[in-house]
Formats: structure tokens, C-alpha cells, sequence
């Protein structure tokens, strides 16, 4: 049963993310039939300021020892460093030995994979600090497509707003549907979103260090809407078949295939953001012809139909 919650703070917390936790969990809701919480907002050093990631400050009145006696440990974003206070570290630890839920919100999930308590589980993180997160801590199961992970006791989410879905994923888990409802209700969000981080994920063109294939590549997005072959391709580049396909997946990543598929996707992401041409039209001015086409490929690179993403990011 989820009655108790405790918030860490350390220097450099992001007021946004730990604002979410406050409005989930800190909240008193009991008028709308929302159980209580025990909210506590610890730290190291109790009473102490401790200063914000935007220049401004808090005073956390609960110690480290209140985090370990908690249901749910909530751990928001915070400046990302080398190291981290062991106090804090150790608290953690101790707190999952106890029987501790955790639940990290964007940048939190540094300090989780710094207690070490990321070792061979899945999680998820900001999409951008993904390749750095997977660095540092190798052993982790990094999914960086998706809004949150729930690995059991351990919850990692990514940006800011993925910390009210994995809090009211939390709440609608242990309390159930009703009662995340009532929260999100009164907080005029999404009880749950769909898709994942793949749809505020920037993918810009990739760029090549052969002058030889700059050309081809630009004649390709040129002419998206017509059909291309590697013959085709090798021949503009004036290289055989199989070495334009080795260089072209040395310089680019992928095959000519799937780069000409995710430029179209990429063009047609455009399209649903700054125009008002219908998918039909769009399917056909981004090369896939067919609506079909355009969803099916527009879900595996972005993570949700094309309809779906003009609804949320239209001009």
C-alpha cells in the first residue's frame, strides 16, 4: 500500500520535476477522494537551504533517515555531475534494501545509476543524455524510445512531463484507475499519454564526411517522391554497387533504403507540423504514396500515427 512518499533534494534540483512529485503526491486531495499521502521533502542536511538548478533555494525540513522509512522515494531531476553526496547514496541503497519503491524523474536517474541500484535493470532517460547515461553506466538497460520504465520497485522516467506519467502510472498501480483519474483531473492533464520520447526527439539530416556522397544525398531529398535503386545511386556516385553500399553505410549509419524511408518520414513530420495538406496529400508529397505507407513507417521512426502527432505539435 502507498501511504508514505519522500522527495530527495540536492544542490541543483530542477524546481519543475520537483514540483511534479509535490503536485502528485504532496497535495492534499482528500476532498475528491484521493487517499493521503505522508509527504516528507528530505535531505542531507535538514533545514539547510539548498539551491536550485535556476538560482533560487529551498529548505527540505526531513532527514536522509525519513527517505529509508518511505513507501515511494522520488528522486527529480537535478545538475548532472561526476559524483554525488554518499550520504545520499547510501541512503538510497538503503532505503531499496528496506522494500522502497524508487522512481526518478529525468536527470534523477543519474543518482539512481550512481547508487549503483541501475545494474542489469531496465530504464529509461532524457533521450538527449541517453548516449552519456549508456557510458557511464554500462550495465543499465537503457530504452530511451519510451515515456517511462517499470522495472518493479525501480520506475525511471524521462523529461519533465514523463515525471507525471511514471507518478500517476505509480498512483494508478498501487491505488488504482479512480484515483489517478481524480489527480490528473484536478492537475488538467492526461491521465495517460501514448507514444514515447521518439516524437520530441530531434533527427536532423545525418551529415557525411565523403565529399563523394554529400551529392547523392542531396539529389536524394530532392527527389523523394521518386523511387531510387542502389544501381541508380552507385552510378550517380560513380562507384560500383557494393562499394556505394559500403560507403554509404559507413558515412550515413544505415542502408540507402532506410535513409531515403526516414528522410520521407522526416519530411512529412514537417508537413504535419506547418501545413494543412491532409495525409493523403502529405503521403504523397512525402513519397510514400499511400496513407498506409506513411503510417506505418511515421509510427516505427516516431512512435505514433501521423494523426496523433499533428494533434499535438501543429502550428
Amino acid at each position: 500500500m502507498l501511504t508514505s512518499v519522500a522527495a530527495l533534494v540536492v544542490d541543483g534540483v530542477a524546481p519543475f520535476e520537483f514540483g511534479v512529485v509535490c503536485e502528485v503526491f504532496g497535495i492534499d486531495r482528500t476532498d475528491d477522494g484521493v487517499p493521503p499521502f505522508d509527504f516528507r521533502v528530505c535531505a542531507e542536511r535538514p533545514g539547510e537551504p539548498v539551491r536550485t538548478s535556476v538560482g533560487v533555494s529551498l529548505t527540505p525540513d526531513r532527514p536522509l533517515s525519513d527517505l529509508v522509512s518511505a513507501d515511494l522515494v522520488a528522486v527529480p531531476a537535478c545538475t548532472i555531475r561526476d559524483e554525488y553526496p554518499p550520504a545520499v547514496l547510501d541512503a538510497l541503497r538503503a532505503a531499496v534494501d528496506r522494500g522502497s519503491m524508487v522512481v526518478s524523474v529525468c536527470s534523477g536517474g543519474f543518482v539512481l545509476g550512481a547508487a549503483g541500484l541501475l545494474d542489469d535493470r531496465a530504464c529509461t532517460v532524457h533521450w538527449r543524455y541517453a548516449e552519456s547515461f549508456r557510458q557511464r553506466f554500462p550495465q543499465a538497460r537503457v530504452d530511451a524510445d519510451v515515456l517511462y520504465v517499470d522495472d518493479g520497485n525501480l520506475i525511471t522516467s524521462a523529461g519533465t512531463a514523463a515525471g507525471i506519467d511514471a507518478c500517476l502510472h505509480i498512483v494508478r498501480r498501487e491505488l488504482g484507475s479512480r484515483v489517478a483519474a481524480l489527480i490528473a483531473r484536478r492537475m488538467v492533464v492526461a491521465p495517460q499519454r501514448d507514444g514515447g520520447q521518439r516524437q520530441f526527439v530531434e533527427m536532423p539530416v545525418p551529415e557525411t564526411t565523403a565529399d563523394s556522397l554529400q551529392p547523392v544525398l542531396l539529389w536524394m531529398l530532392e527527389t523523394l517522391t521518386e523511387e531510387h535503386t542502389v544501381a541508380e545511386l552507385a552510378g550517380r556516385a560513380a562507384m560500383s554497387e557494393r562499394t556505394f553500399a559500403r560507403r554509404f553505410v559507413a558515412e550515413t549509419g544505415t542502408t540507402p533504403h532506410r535513409w531515403l524511408t526516414t528522410q520521407r518520414v522526416l519530411h512529412a513530420r514537417n508537413l504535419l507540423e506547418q501545413s494543412s495538406f491532409g495525409v493523403d496529400e502529405i503521403s504523397r508529397l512525402a513519397g510514400f504514396g499511400t496513407p498506409a505507407l506513411l503510417r506505418h513507417h511515421f509510427q516505427r521512426v516516431i512512435g505514433v500515427t501521423p494523426t496523433d502527432y499533428r494533434r499535438s505539435f501543429s502550428a
